[in-house]
Protein backbone atom coordinates (compact mmCIF):
# COMPACT_ATOMS: atom_id res chain seq x y z
CA UNK A 1 0.00 0.00 0.00
CA UNK A 2 1.04 3.46 -0.54
CA UNK A 3 1.55 6.17 1.76
CA UNK A 4 0.48 9.75 0.29
CA UNK A 5 1.14 13.03 1.14
CA UNK A 6 -1.30 15.34 2.54
CA UNK A 7 -0.82 16.98 -0.83
CA UNK A 8 -1.51 13.74 -2.69
CA UNK A 9 -4.23 12.87 -0.36
CA UNK A 10 -6.39 16.32 -1.66
CA UNK A 11 -4.92 15.72 -5.60
CA UNK A 12 -6.81 11.96 -4.86
CA UNK A 13 -9.90 13.75 -3.32
CA UNK A 14 -10.10 15.95 -6.55
CA UNK A 15 -9.07 13.41 -9.13
CA UNK A 16 -11.76 11.18 -8.05
CA UNK A 17 -14.42 14.30 -8.14
CA UNK A 18 -12.95 14.96 -12.15
CA UNK A 19 -13.15 11.59 -13.41
CA UNK A 20 -15.88 9.27 -11.71
CA UNK A 21 -17.62 12.10 -11.53
CA UNK A 22 -18.55 12.61 -7.76
CA UNK A 23 -19.44 15.76 -5.94
CA UNK A 24 -16.94 17.05 -3.41
CA UNK A 25 -20.37 17.07 -1.31
CA UNK A 26 -20.80 13.24 -2.43
CA UNK A 27 -17.43 12.57 -1.61
CA UNK A 28 -17.59 13.77 1.77
CA UNK A 29 -20.75 11.39 2.39
CA UNK A 30 -19.22 8.58 1.66
CA UNK A 31 -16.25 8.83 3.73
CA UNK A 32 -18.84 9.87 6.52
CA UNK A 33 -20.90 6.59 5.92
CA UNK A 34 -17.65 4.82 6.18
CA UNK A 35 -16.47 5.92 9.69
CA UNK A 36 -20.54 5.58 10.69
CA UNK A 37 -20.72 1.83 9.58
CA UNK A 38 -17.85 1.32 11.23
CA UNK A 39 -19.25 3.38 14.47
CA UNK A 40 -22.52 1.36 14.52
CA UNK A 41 -20.06 -1.84 14.61
CA UNK A 42 -18.04 -0.92 17.72
CA UNK A 43 -20.69 0.81 19.53
CA UNK A 44 -23.93 0.44 20.48
CA UNK A 45 -27.08 3.13 20.52
CA UNK A 46 -26.76 2.99 24.60
CA UNK A 47 -23.96 5.62 24.20
CA UNK A 48 -23.90 9.38 23.65
CA UNK A 49 -21.86 10.84 20.68
CA UNK A 50 -20.46 14.11 20.76
CA UNK A 51 -18.92 15.42 17.37
CA UNK A 52 -16.64 18.43 17.09
CA UNK A 53 -17.01 19.70 14.27
CA UNK A 54 -14.20 22.03 12.85
CA UNK A 55 -15.01 24.42 10.03
CA UNK A 56 -13.52 23.15 7.59
CA UNK A 57 -14.26 20.30 5.74
CA UNK A 58 -13.21 17.67 8.35
CA UNK A 59 -15.69 19.27 10.54
CA UNK A 60 -18.36 18.53 7.54
CA UNK A 61 -17.06 15.10 7.71
CA UNK A 62 -18.06 15.12 11.33
CA UNK A 63 -21.31 16.80 10.57
CA UNK A 64 -22.68 13.96 8.51
CA UNK A 65 -21.63 11.69 10.91
CA UNK A 66 -23.70 13.18 13.08
CA UNK A 67 -26.63 12.95 10.61
CA UNK A 68 -25.79 9.87 10.30
CA UNK A 69 -25.68 8.63 13.48
CA UNK A 70 -29.08 10.01 14.28
CA UNK A 71 -30.61 8.83 11.32
CA UNK A 72 -29.74 4.94 12.81
CA UNK A 73 -31.59 5.25 16.55
CA UNK A 74 -27.92 6.80 18.06
CA UNK A 75 -28.06 10.14 20.70
CA UNK A 76 -25.60 12.49 18.79
CA UNK A 77 -24.54 16.36 19.52
CA UNK A 78 -22.93 18.25 16.17
CA UNK A 79 -20.25 20.75 18.57
CA UNK A 80 -19.41 22.92 16.05
CA UNK A 81 -15.92 24.86 16.83
CA UNK A 82 -15.57 28.02 15.72
CA UNK A 83 -11.92 29.01 15.27
CA UNK A 84 -12.73 30.59 12.18
CA UNK A 85 -15.37 33.25 10.78
CA UNK A 86 -15.41 31.04 7.55
CA UNK A 87 -16.90 27.78 6.91
CA UNK A 88 -16.19 25.81 3.64
CA UNK A 89 -18.99 25.59 1.31
CA UNK A 90 -19.13 21.55 1.85
CA UNK A 91 -19.29 22.27 6.04
CA UNK A 92 -22.10 24.65 5.43
CA UNK A 93 -24.32 22.22 2.97
CA UNK A 94 -23.47 19.75 5.93
CA UNK A 95 -25.19 21.90 8.42
CA UNK A 96 -27.80 23.41 6.86
CA UNK A 97 -29.06 19.11 5.86
CA UNK A 98 -28.82 18.63 10.08
CA UNK A 99 -30.38 21.73 10.91
CA UNK A 100 -33.48 20.59 8.61
CA UNK A 101 -33.48 16.99 10.08
CA UNK A 102 -31.97 18.06 13.76
CA UNK A 103 -32.21 21.26 14.18
CA UNK A 104 -32.27 20.59 17.92
CA UNK A 105 -28.58 18.84 17.46
CA UNK A 106 -25.79 21.71 17.19
CA UNK A 107 -24.21 23.00 19.96
CA UNK A 108 -21.82 26.17 19.23
CA UNK A 109 -18.20 26.21 21.35
CA UNK A 110 -16.36 29.78 20.69
CA UNK A 111 -14.35 29.08 23.94
CA UNK A 112 -13.18 26.33 26.37
CA UNK A 113 -15.65 27.76 28.60
CA UNK A 114 -18.45 26.45 26.14
CA UNK A 115 -17.53 22.88 25.73
CA UNK A 116 -20.71 21.18 27.08
CA UNK A 117 -20.68 18.56 30.22
CA UNK A 118 -20.65 15.01 29.03
CA UNK A 119 -22.20 12.28 30.47
CA UNK A 120 -19.80 9.39 31.54
CA UNK A 121 -18.50 6.76 28.93
CA UNK A 122 -19.31 9.34 26.48
CA UNK A 123 -18.23 8.99 22.66
CA UNK A 124 -16.06 12.02 21.64
CA UNK A 125 -15.31 12.62 17.77
CA UNK A 126 -12.46 14.34 17.09
CA UNK A 127 -13.50 16.65 13.94
CA UNK A 128 -11.89 19.71 14.06
CA UNK A 129 -8.58 19.59 11.64
CA UNK A 130 -8.15 17.15 9.40
CA UNK A 131 -5.03 17.57 6.53
CA UNK A 132 -4.81 21.06 5.51
CA UNK A 133 -2.95 22.00 9.02
CA UNK A 134 -0.09 23.56 8.46
CA UNK A 135 1.13 25.07 11.80
CA UNK A 136 0.93 24.52 15.49
CA UNK A 137 -2.16 25.06 17.33
CA UNK A 138 -2.75 28.17 19.76
CA UNK A 139 -4.45 30.50 21.38
CA UNK A 140 -7.64 29.36 22.75
CA UNK A 141 -8.02 26.25 20.71
CA UNK A 142 -4.56 24.75 21.97
CA UNK A 143 -6.33 25.02 25.45
CA UNK A 144 -9.70 23.28 23.96
CA UNK A 145 -7.13 20.35 22.64
CA UNK A 146 -6.31 20.01 26.08
CA UNK A 147 -9.55 19.95 27.72
CA UNK A 148 -10.24 17.23 25.03
CA UNK A 149 -7.02 15.00 26.05
CA UNK A 150 -8.39 15.39 29.77
CA UNK A 151 -11.60 14.05 28.92
CA UNK A 152 -9.68 11.54 26.71
CA UNK A 153 -9.10 9.52 30.50
CA UNK A 154 -12.92 9.23 30.99
CA UNK A 155 -14.28 8.88 27.51
CA UNK A 156 -13.47 7.00 24.10
CA UNK A 157 -12.15 9.66 21.87
CA UNK A 158 -12.36 9.00 18.08
CA UNK A 159 -10.57 10.86 15.24
CA UNK A 160 -11.61 11.43 11.83
CA UNK A 161 -8.77 11.19 9.27
CA UNK A 162 -6.34 12.38 11.71
CA UNK A 163 -6.37 14.02 15.06
CA UNK A 164 -6.40 17.23 15.34
CA UNK A 165 -3.28 19.37 15.71
CA UNK A 166 -0.96 17.04 14.37
CA UNK A 167 0.93 17.38 10.96
CA UNK A 168 0.30 14.54 8.26
CA UNK A 169 3.77 14.55 6.66
CA UNK A 170 6.17 16.65 9.59
CA UNK A 171 7.09 16.46 12.84
CA UNK A 172 4.45 17.69 15.76
CA UNK A 173 5.82 16.01 18.81
CA UNK A 174 5.93 19.71 20.48
CA UNK A 175 2.68 20.88 19.16
CA UNK A 176 -0.81 20.64 20.82
CA UNK A 177 -2.56 17.28 19.45
CA UNK A 178 -5.61 15.51 20.03
CA UNK A 179 -4.69 12.09 21.75
CA UNK A 180 -7.15 9.39 20.30
CA UNK A 181 -8.46 6.33 21.35
CA UNK A 182 -9.12 5.41 17.39
CA UNK A 183 -8.08 7.42 14.53
CA UNK A 184 -10.20 6.21 11.37
CA UNK A 185 -8.82 7.12 8.49
CA UNK A 186 -9.64 7.10 4.82
CA UNK A 187 -7.90 4.47 2.08
CA UNK A 188 -3.82 5.09 2.77
CA UNK A 189 -1.84 5.28 5.74
CA UNK A 190 -0.83 8.46 6.28
CA UNK A 191 2.77 9.19 7.18
CA UNK A 192 2.65 10.11 10.69
CA UNK A 193 0.54 6.98 11.81
CA UNK A 194 3.83 5.00 11.26
CA UNK A 195 6.27 6.70 13.46
CA UNK A 196 6.68 6.40 17.61
CA UNK A 197 6.20 10.49 18.08
CA UNK A 198 2.80 9.67 17.90
CA UNK A 199 1.75 6.11 19.07
CA UNK A 200 0.08 7.69 21.85
CA UNK A 201 -2.12 10.20 20.03
CA UNK A 202 -3.71 7.91 16.98
CA UNK A 203 -4.53 4.88 19.13
CA UNK A 204 -5.82 2.23 17.02
CA UNK A 205 -5.48 3.23 13.41
CA UNK A 206 -8.58 1.94 11.06
CA UNK A 207 -8.22 2.66 7.09
CA UNK A 208 -11.75 2.71 5.53
CA UNK A 209 -12.14 2.10 1.77
CA UNK A 210 -13.56 5.51 0.19
CA UNK A 211 -13.80 4.53 -3.69
CA UNK A 212 -10.80 7.05 -4.54
CA UNK A 213 -9.94 7.03 -8.12
CA UNK A 214 -7.90 3.49 -8.90
CA UNK A 215 -6.32 4.88 -11.48
CA UNK A 216 -4.65 7.77 -9.32
CA UNK A 217 -4.09 5.38 -6.53
CA UNK A 218 -2.19 3.32 -9.06
CA UNK A 219 -0.37 5.57 -11.34
CA UNK A 220 0.46 8.42 -8.77
CA UNK A 221 4.44 7.22 -7.69
CA UNK A 222 5.76 7.79 -4.13
CA UNK A 223 8.55 7.17 -1.74
CA UNK A 224 6.77 5.62 1.36
CA UNK A 225 4.85 1.86 1.06
CA UNK A 226 3.17 0.03 3.49
CA UNK A 227 4.15 -3.97 3.28
CA UNK A 228 0.75 -5.94 3.24
CA UNK A 229 0.35 -9.82 2.00
CA UNK A 230 -0.08 -9.04 -1.41
CA UNK A 231 2.95 -7.54 -1.57
CA UNK A 232 4.44 -10.72 0.07
CA UNK A 233 3.10 -13.20 -2.72
CA UNK A 234 4.37 -11.34 -5.59
CA UNK A 235 7.62 -11.68 -3.96
CA UNK A 236 7.35 -15.16 -2.55
CA UNK A 237 9.04 -17.61 -4.74
CA UNK A 238 7.57 -21.32 -3.84
CA UNK A 239 10.16 -24.41 -4.11
CA UNK A 240 10.47 -26.33 -7.58
CA UNK A 241 10.17 -30.11 -8.05
CA UNK A 242 13.57 -30.58 -8.75
CA UNK A 243 15.05 -28.69 -6.59
CA UNK A 244 18.09 -30.23 -4.26
CA UNK A 245 19.58 -28.54 -1.56
CA UNK A 246 22.41 -26.48 -3.36
CA UNK A 247 19.52 -24.50 -4.89
CA UNK A 248 18.87 -22.78 -1.85
CA UNK A 249 22.68 -21.60 -1.04
CA UNK A 250 25.22 -22.01 1.37
CA UNK A 251 24.89 -19.26 4.08
CA UNK A 252 27.77 -18.64 6.30
CA UNK A 253 26.62 -17.43 9.77
CA UNK A 254 29.40 -15.50 11.75
CA UNK A 255 28.25 -15.31 15.43
CA UNK A 256 28.70 -15.69 19.13
CA UNK A 257 30.85 -15.28 22.21
CA UNK A 258 31.39 -16.75 25.75
CA UNK A 259 28.21 -15.79 27.52
CA UNK A 260 26.30 -15.09 24.16
CA UNK A 261 25.73 -18.66 22.05
CA UNK A 262 22.37 -18.11 22.29
CA UNK A 263 22.23 -15.58 19.87
CA UNK A 264 24.02 -17.48 17.50
CA UNK A 265 21.82 -20.51 18.48
CA UNK A 266 18.54 -18.37 17.83
CA UNK A 267 20.26 -17.04 14.63
CA UNK A 268 21.07 -20.33 13.16
CA UNK A 269 17.97 -22.00 13.58
CA UNK A 270 16.01 -19.04 12.05
CA UNK A 271 18.05 -19.38 8.93
CA UNK A 272 17.56 -23.09 8.47
CA UNK A 273 14.00 -22.86 9.45
CA UNK A 274 13.79 -19.87 6.86
CA UNK A 275 14.40 -22.77 4.27
CA UNK A 276 18.93 -22.05 3.14
CA UNK A 277 19.85 -25.29 1.75
CA UNK A 278 23.23 -25.24 3.72
CA UNK A 279 24.59 -23.02 6.76
CA UNK A 280 28.11 -22.59 8.62
CA UNK A 281 28.34 -21.54 11.61
CA UNK A 282 31.51 -19.66 12.20
CA UNK A 283 31.87 -19.24 15.92
CA UNK A 284 34.62 -19.17 18.79
CA UNK A 285 36.05 -22.34 20.22
CA UNK A 286 34.16 -22.21 23.04
CA UNK A 287 30.70 -22.51 20.89
CA UNK A 288 31.55 -25.48 18.80
CA UNK A 289 29.74 -27.97 21.02
CA UNK A 290 26.73 -25.79 21.22
CA UNK A 291 26.23 -25.43 17.59
CA UNK A 292 26.58 -28.57 16.82
CA UNK A 293 24.07 -30.44 19.48
CA UNK A 294 21.62 -27.26 19.17
CA UNK A 295 21.55 -26.75 15.15
CA UNK A 296 22.61 -30.76 14.09
CA UNK A 297 21.25 -29.08 10.21
CA UNK A 298 24.21 -26.46 10.44
CA UNK A 299 27.96 -27.07 9.56
CA UNK A 300 30.30 -25.77 12.31
CA UNK A 301 33.70 -24.30 12.11
CA UNK A 302 35.47 -22.20 15.03
CA UNK A 303 37.72 -18.94 15.15
CA UNK A 304 41.52 -20.49 14.51
CA UNK A 305 43.42 -18.05 17.10
CA UNK A 306 43.56 -19.25 20.24
CA UNK A 307 46.17 -16.34 21.55
CA UNK A 308 42.97 -14.50 23.07
CA UNK A 309 41.55 -17.48 24.44
CA UNK A 310 38.31 -19.36 23.11
CA UNK A 311 35.88 -17.22 24.17
CA UNK A 312 35.90 -14.90 21.14
CA UNK A 313 36.23 -14.14 17.04
CA UNK A 314 39.64 -13.21 16.53
CA UNK A 315 39.55 -14.20 12.50
CA UNK A 316 37.78 -13.95 9.64
CA UNK A 317 36.92 -17.50 7.75
CA UNK A 318 39.89 -18.67 5.67
CA UNK A 319 39.90 -15.98 2.21
CA UNK A 320 39.79 -19.34 -0.02
CA UNK A 321 36.50 -20.46 1.61
CA UNK A 322 34.60 -17.53 1.38
CA UNK A 323 33.41 -18.19 -2.40
CA UNK A 324 31.63 -21.12 -1.32
CA UNK A 325 28.96 -18.73 0.73
CA UNK A 326 25.91 -16.79 -0.75
CA UNK A 327 25.85 -14.96 1.51
CA UNK A 328 27.19 -14.13 4.79
CA UNK A 329 25.54 -12.83 8.17
CA UNK A 330 26.97 -11.55 11.07
CA UNK A 331 26.61 -10.10 14.47
CA UNK A 332 24.64 -11.94 16.89
CA UNK A 333 26.50 -12.29 20.69
CA UNK A 334 29.52 -11.64 18.55
CA UNK A 335 30.89 -8.80 20.86
CA UNK A 336 33.12 -5.90 20.48
CA UNK A 337 36.44 -7.16 21.26
CA UNK A 338 39.91 -5.52 20.01
CA UNK A 339 40.45 -9.22 18.10
CA UNK A 340 36.57 -9.25 16.76
CA UNK A 341 36.57 -5.90 15.63
CA UNK A 342 40.29 -6.61 13.31
CA UNK A 343 38.80 -9.82 12.07
CA UNK A 344 35.35 -7.66 10.54
CA UNK A 345 37.57 -5.83 8.96
CA UNK A 346 39.30 -8.44 7.37
CA UNK A 347 36.24 -10.18 6.60
CA UNK A 348 35.01 -6.51 5.19
CA UNK A 349 38.20 -6.66 2.59
CA UNK A 350 37.91 -10.32 1.97
CA UNK A 351 34.09 -10.70 0.55
CA UNK A 352 32.34 -8.42 -1.69
CA UNK A 353 28.83 -9.79 -2.12
CA UNK A 354 25.91 -8.67 -0.34
CA UNK A 355 25.65 -9.99 3.32
CA UNK A 356 23.63 -8.56 6.53
CA UNK A 357 25.43 -7.37 9.29
CA UNK A 358 23.50 -6.69 12.43
CA UNK A 359 24.15 -6.17 16.47
CA UNK A 360 27.62 -6.35 17.47
CA UNK A 361 28.92 -6.09 13.98
CA UNK A 362 26.98 -2.42 14.25
CA UNK A 363 28.64 -1.83 17.27
CA UNK A 364 31.59 -2.63 16.13
CA UNK A 365 31.34 -0.28 12.95
CA UNK A 366 30.17 2.51 15.44
CA UNK A 367 33.58 2.40 17.10
CA UNK A 368 35.21 1.97 13.82
CA UNK A 369 33.23 4.38 11.08
CA UNK A 370 36.28 3.55 8.83
CA UNK A 371 34.53 0.57 8.21
CA UNK A 372 30.91 1.70 6.93
CA UNK A 373 32.01 2.58 3.54
CA UNK A 374 33.59 -0.89 3.43
CA UNK A 375 30.43 -2.74 3.45
CA UNK A 376 29.37 -4.49 0.31
CA UNK A 377 26.70 -2.50 -1.83
CA UNK A 378 23.38 -3.55 -1.28
CA UNK A 379 23.95 -5.81 1.94
CA UNK A 380 21.85 -5.02 4.57
CA UNK A 381 21.87 -3.14 7.77
CA UNK A 382 19.96 -3.83 10.86
CA UNK A 383 20.30 -1.55 13.24
CA UNK A 384 17.54 -0.78 16.43
CA UNK A 385 17.53 2.64 17.16
CA UNK A 386 20.00 3.12 19.29
CA UNK A 387 22.38 1.38 16.89
CA UNK A 388 21.12 3.26 14.50
CA UNK A 389 21.99 6.84 16.64
CA UNK A 390 25.71 5.32 17.57
CA UNK A 391 26.35 4.61 13.77
CA UNK A 392 24.79 7.77 12.08
CA UNK A 393 23.60 10.33 14.85
CA UNK A 394 21.01 11.44 16.65
CA UNK A 395 18.05 13.41 14.83
CA UNK A 396 15.69 16.13 16.48
CA UNK A 397 12.42 14.04 15.81
CA UNK A 398 11.26 10.78 13.95
CA UNK A 399 10.90 12.70 10.91
CA UNK A 400 13.91 13.94 10.81
CA UNK A 401 15.48 10.31 12.08
CA UNK A 402 13.36 8.82 8.78
CA UNK A 403 14.99 11.15 6.42
CA UNK A 404 18.82 10.40 7.60
CA UNK A 405 17.84 6.66 7.22
CA UNK A 406 16.81 7.26 3.91
CA UNK A 407 19.55 9.90 2.61
CA UNK A 408 22.37 7.10 4.35
CA UNK A 409 20.99 4.11 2.56
CA UNK A 410 21.37 6.27 -0.96
CA UNK A 411 24.36 7.74 -0.23
CA UNK A 412 25.65 4.15 1.27
CA UNK A 413 23.82 1.87 -1.16
CA UNK A 414 22.37 -0.06 1.63
CA UNK A 415 19.72 -1.49 2.80
CA UNK A 416 19.05 -0.16 6.10
CA UNK A 417 16.30 -1.37 8.81
CA UNK A 418 15.29 0.27 11.74
CA UNK A 419 13.44 -1.78 13.99
CA UNK A 420 10.43 -0.35 15.53
CA UNK A 421 6.24 -1.47 15.51
CA UNK A 422 6.48 -0.39 11.99
CA UNK A 423 9.92 -1.15 10.95
CA UNK A 424 11.32 1.07 8.43
CA UNK A 425 13.52 -0.13 5.48
CA UNK A 426 14.90 2.03 3.40
CA UNK A 427 16.25 1.71 0.09
CA UNK A 428 19.12 2.75 -1.95
CA UNK A 429 16.49 3.69 -4.66
CA UNK A 430 15.04 6.63 -2.04
CA UNK A 431 12.02 4.06 -1.19
CA UNK A 432 11.04 3.62 2.56
CA UNK A 433 8.76 0.56 3.40
CA UNK A 434 7.23 0.25 6.92
CA UNK A 435 6.41 -3.43 7.75
CA UNK A 436 2.76 -4.02 8.88
CA UNK A 437 3.19 -7.76 11.10
CA UNK A 438 5.18 -7.97 14.52
CA UNK A 439 3.80 -7.05 18.02
CA UNK A 440 4.90 -6.03 21.33
CA UNK A 441 5.19 -9.24 22.32
CA UNK A 442 8.13 -9.52 20.11
CA UNK A 443 10.31 -6.82 22.39
CA UNK A 444 12.06 -9.78 23.89
CA UNK A 445 15.87 -11.16 24.19
CA UNK A 446 16.30 -13.03 20.89
CA UNK A 447 13.88 -11.70 18.65
CA UNK A 448 16.80 -9.62 16.65
CA UNK A 449 18.69 -12.66 16.19
CA UNK A 450 16.42 -14.61 14.20
CA UNK A 451 15.56 -12.03 12.17
CA UNK A 452 19.17 -11.90 11.28
CA UNK A 453 18.75 -15.47 10.31
CA UNK A 454 16.08 -15.15 8.31
CA UNK A 455 17.49 -12.46 6.33
CA UNK A 456 20.39 -14.53 5.70
CA UNK A 457 18.78 -16.99 4.81
CA UNK A 458 16.87 -15.60 2.29
CA UNK A 459 19.60 -13.74 0.58
CA UNK A 460 21.30 -17.44 0.54
CA UNK A 461 18.13 -18.23 -1.72
CA UNK A 462 18.73 -16.33 -3.84
CA UNK A 463 15.90 -13.68 -3.46
CA UNK A 464 17.22 -9.77 -4.40
CA UNK A 465 18.42 -7.73 -1.30
CA UNK A 466 15.77 -5.90 -1.65
CA UNK A 467 12.97 -8.88 -2.11
CA UNK A 468 14.79 -10.50 0.99
CA UNK A 469 14.56 -6.81 3.29
CA UNK A 470 10.67 -7.17 2.83
CA UNK A 471 9.82 -10.18 2.97
CA UNK A 472 11.81 -11.53 5.54
CA UNK A 473 11.08 -8.94 7.95
CA UNK A 474 6.88 -9.60 7.07
CA UNK A 475 7.51 -13.24 7.91
CA UNK A 476 9.52 -12.32 11.26
CA UNK A 477 6.61 -10.64 12.03
CA UNK A 478 3.82 -13.01 11.10
CA UNK A 479 5.43 -15.21 12.72
CA UNK A 480 5.69 -13.26 15.89
CA UNK A 481 1.47 -12.58 15.29
CA UNK A 482 0.99 -16.44 14.96
CA UNK A 483 3.25 -17.10 18.35
CA UNK A 484 0.74 -14.20 20.03
CA UNK A 485 -2.33 -15.93 18.98
CA UNK A 486 -1.12 -19.12 20.27
CA UNK A 487 0.02 -18.03 23.30
CA UNK A 488 0.10 -14.87 24.55
CA UNK A 489 2.50 -11.67 23.90
CA UNK A 490 3.63 -11.91 27.16
CA UNK A 491 4.46 -16.01 26.97
CA UNK A 492 6.45 -15.78 23.73
CA UNK A 493 9.91 -16.12 23.00
CA UNK A 494 12.17 -15.90 20.11
CA UNK A 495 12.18 -19.51 19.84
CA UNK A 496 8.35 -19.05 19.42
CA UNK A 497 9.06 -17.05 16.40
CA UNK A 498 11.07 -19.58 14.62
CA UNK A 499 8.59 -22.20 15.79
CA UNK A 500 6.30 -20.53 14.02
CA UNK A 501 8.22 -19.72 11.10
CA UNK A 502 6.44 -22.84 9.17
CA UNK A 503 3.12 -21.58 9.76
CA UNK A 504 4.03 -18.12 8.77
CA UNK A 505 5.17 -19.51 5.31
CA UNK A 506 2.01 -22.02 4.68
CA UNK A 507 0.26 -18.42 5.18
CA UNK A 508 1.79 -16.77 2.02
Amino acid sequence: MKIFTATQIREADAYTIQHEPISSLQLMERAATACAQWLFRHFDARKPFYIFCGMGNNGGDGLAITRLLLNNGYKATACIVHHSNKASADHTANRQLLEQQYPQSIYDVAAVADLPTLPPKSIIIDAIFGTGLRSAIEGWMAGLIHQLNDLQTRHTLVAIDLPSGMLADASSAHMPVVHASITLSFEVYKLAFLLPENAARTGQVHILPIGLHPDYLTQTPTRFHVTDAHMMRTIYQPRQPFAHKGTYGHALLVAGSYGKMGAAVLSAKACLHAGVGLLTCHVPQCGYQIIQISAPSAMCVTDIQETYSSHFHESAPQTRGLQQYKTIGIGPGLGTATGTAKALEQLLEQYRQPMVLDADALNIISEYPFLLPRIPHGSLLTPHPKEFERIFGSSDNDFARLELLSRQAVSLQLYILLKGRFTAMACPDGAVYFNSTGNPGMATGGSGDVLTGILTSLLAQGYAPKAAILLGTYLHGLAGDIAAARMSQEAMTAESIIDCLGPAFLQL
